[in-house]
């Protein structure tokens, strides 16, 4: 692994759906083993399920739990499909400084605890070439 890349590794990749069961059972198909659990990420409006890939990614499953989530306006606008790509850092609030001040906008002024209880932050897909990129910290 290259040294810059040694502490930022993907952690997931995101994909609205909206019907969760319905898309587990699409990657339970190809033969990706979900965690039975289901967790409800009250600040975001979304029902989430889990999928190793690798030692370090997972396939992340959204399913809005509320017609004004950002998961229920992003299937609303675009369809079900890849929603986002999360990298895993050591420091989500000194990485988001130091992409500030490289010109990067984020969506929220501040991380927050996000799903499996990680902080979390935004990249806006307009700082980004229309990508929306999620960093991660584990607490």
């Amino acid at each position: 692994m290259k040294d810059h890349l040694k502490n930022c590794f993907l952690d997931h990749v995101a994909i609205a759906s909206s019907d969760l069961e319905k898309t587990v059972k699409i990657y339970r198909d190809l033969g990706f083993e979900f965690d039975d659990k289901r967790e409800v990420v009250e600040s975001q409006k979304v029902k989430t399920a889990f999928a190793h890939v690798d030692e370090n990614a997972h396939i992340e499953i959204l399913e809005p739990t509320s017609d004004d989530s950002p998961i229920a306006k992003f299937i609303n606008k675009k369809g079900p499909g890849i929603h986002h790509l999360c990298f895993r850092v050591e420091d989500v609030l000194a990485k988001q400084d130091e992409m500030t001040k490289e010109g990067y906008k984020f969506i929220h002024a501040e991380p927050f605890i996000g799903a499996g209880n990680c902080l979390v932050n935004f990249i806006h897909p307009k700082s980004s070439d229309g990508v929306l990129i999620e960093i991660s910290q584990k607490l």
